[in-house]
């Protein structure tokens, strides 16, 4: 198992929760303990986004369906996931 620091809502955006992600996650049907779960169980190597210079991991969500995880690295051992999404199996 690998372990990150997640960031849900950035530093500087601490003001304004609507600035965190969480929301944005919740529209694909997905909670912040799926996200971390994936991310803390990877499926694989990460990658990086085609379009992005952000990360990519795939995982499996507490139900068992597979998700991909797109990240912004912040440190070693922090990251701030950007978006979440469930993958077609």
């Amino acid at each position: 198992m690998v372990w990150f620091d997640v960031l849900w809502v950035m530093p500087e955006d601490a003001d304004c929760v609507d600035d965190s992600n969480v929301e944005h996650i919740a529209q694909h049907g997905l909670t912040m303990e799926d996200v971390e779960h994936a991310i803390e169980n990877p499926l694989g190597d990460e990658r990086s986004s085609p379009t992005s210079e952000r990360k990519i991991q795939t995982g499996y969500a507490c139900d068992g369906s597979l998700i991909d995880v797109v990240y912004e690295g912040i440190d070693d051992v922090t990251i701030y996931p950007v978006t979440a999404y469930r993958l077609e199996e």
